[in-house]
């Protein structure tokens, strides 16, 4: 009988005892650590998708950065251009009441204007961090000048103020008639006329009508434009003759005279004379009061808001306007301001492109967020330039006129204010502004559900349950323990033993 010694099995018995103490090491490091295997090799077939999940998640936190980093800067230029719009509705509010001029020729609106200038501007150079919010993608820089250099100028550049007086001088003319030739009558007419074809300033004829017997009306026809009214009989007291007239601005004036047997006559009133060349030069004279008076309140309020509109209207292709002169009271046209003469108060980037497009982030895959904001965006500038205009203008506290001057502008500045139907407004930035913050959030939900799915997913690619490791750790150690017992007798077993 023969008997096979262990020698020839050992080598093989005591390899799988190895294996088993590894396998057994693996697993307590997977019980310790959680993890399947501490490198991606060692997870088998299920490491490239480990690997892509990994980098979806990294891309998620950086999206969620972004969506932060670009959620403070939404925060931040909605705070302001919230307040900004209250401004608006402050100073709108108080150019609707009369006023006493101060000593200044100003009121208390106007002084109210004047400090919330000082604020609307601060808030337009608001900054998120060390990044302007208002001044598109010239975040390095203030958006806006201050106040005290848009409405006075700083010595060398020209302000609100000075480009204001520089227009009401061209609008007015030399002799104060809005650039209107009104000469004497002649043989029982009265003819006016414009005083320089193509200008843009003073008044312009719009239209006359009249409702005088005996009268014959021509015109506003011709270049210039001109206009007449002639009488071949005396009218009858209560009978009319209306001029209108376009301002700078938009509006329009009417001064409507009428017929009256008293001398002197009313305001907007002519007195009928013994013969109609007597009438006709009582008519001439007022109509050349009424269209003086109506220069210097109407037209002297129209020409600021014009002017303002000129100073504020600025972008990549329109420079700030002002008068070309000196002498002003005859000028003919407007001229390019230029950043060594004039002010020009947005100083943030100038484009053509839509503003909020000036700052941008993705914040997902597929979806790009825009949200930039430019002081001189249309909703913002009307209302920077409305308060401006209204904080300085003055007028002189003795003068009878000041009052319908006062409120000539009181009134456009409030309804400039109240925003005309299709105009932006403040309302219009902050909904878009708004718009872009939804997409954060719905952005933030979906990223936050796509972690919790990728995360179950990495944590069944790479993690094991504790409890199921603790089962594989018993069961091996009872096997190796039988295992190491077995080698153990075999290596003790001899001839003699056996026999």
């Amino acid at each position: 009988m023969s008997v096979t010694g262990v020698g020839a099995k050992s080598q093989s018995m005591v390899q799988s005892l190895v294996d088993m103490r590894a396998q057994l090491d693996a697993l307590q490091l997977q019980l310790s650590s959680g993890k399947k295997a501490t490198t991606y090799a060692g997870m088998g077939v299920s490491s490239g998708l480990g690997v892509g999940l990994r980098s979806q998640l990294a891309s998620l936190g950086s999206y969620d950065q972004t969506i932060t980093m670009v959620g403070l800067r939404l925060n931040v230029a909605q705070t302001a251009l919230t307040r900004v719009n209250a401004i608006g509705q402050t100073v709108k509010s108080a150019a609707l009441d009369a006023g006493t001029l101060n000593a200044d020729g100003k009121t208390v609106a106007q002084e109210t204007a004047r400090t919330s200038l000082d604020e609307l501007l601060d808030l337009l150079n608001t900054k998120a961090g060390d990044r302007s919010v208002f001044g598109g993608r010239a975040t390095d820089r203030q958006a806006v000048e201050s106040a005290d250099h848009i409405l006075n100028g700083d010595g060398v550049r020209a302000g609100l103020s000075q480009v204001v007086d520089e227009r009401r001088q061209a609008d007015l003319g030399a002799d104060g008639l809005g650039r209107l030739v009104i000469p004497p009558a002649a043989a029982g007419t009265v003819s006016i006329s414009e005083d320089v074809a193509g200008s843009p300033f003073g008044f312009k004829l719009a239209n006359l009508s009249s409702t005088l017997s005996g009268a014959t009306v021509t015109g506003p026809s011709g270049s210039p434009p001109s206009a007449s009214v002639s009488l071949t009989s005396n009218p009858t007291a209560g009978q009319t003759v209306s001029f209108v007239f376009n301002q700078p601005d938009g509006t329009t004036q009417t001064l409507t005279l009428t017929a009256t047997n008293d001398s002197p006559a009313g305001s907007n009133q002519f007195t009928i004379g013994a013969t109609p060349d007597d009438t006709a030069a009582n008519l001439q004279a007022a109509l050349k009061t009424g269209v003086g008076y109506a220069a210097r309140t109407s037209l002297s309020a129209a020409s600021a808001m014009e002017a303002a509109d000129n100073f504020f209207n600025v972008d990549a292709t329109h420079p700030p306007l002002r008068v070309a002169g000196p002498p002003f009271a005859s000028a003919t046209a407007l001229t390019a301001g230029t950043v060594a003469d004039t002010v020009t108060w947005y100083t943030g980037e100038m484009a053509d492109d839509s503003a909020r497009s000036s700052a941008s982030a993705r914040i997902d895959d597929s979806i790009l967020v825009n949200y930039g904001v430019r002081a001189n965006e249309d909703g913002i500038r009307n209302l920077v330039k409305n308060v401006a205009l209204f904080a300085t203008v003055s007028n002189d506290a003795t003068d009878p006129e000041s009052t319908a001057r006062y409120n000539a502008l009181s009134t456009r500045t409030s309804a400039a204010l109240a925003v005309p139907p299709g105009t932006q407004k403040v309302d219009d930035i902050l909904s878009d502004l708004a718009s872009a913050q939804g997409s954060l959030g719905a952005a933030t939900d979906r990223h936050q559900q796509t972690r919790s799915a990728v995360s179950g997913m990495i944590d069944t690619i790479e993690n094991v349950p504790p409890e199921q490791v603790g089962a594989q750790i018993l069961a091996l150690q009872t096997r190796l323990q039988a295992s190491l017992q077995t080698t153990a007798l075999l290596y003790q077993t001899s001839l003699v033993n056996y026999l």
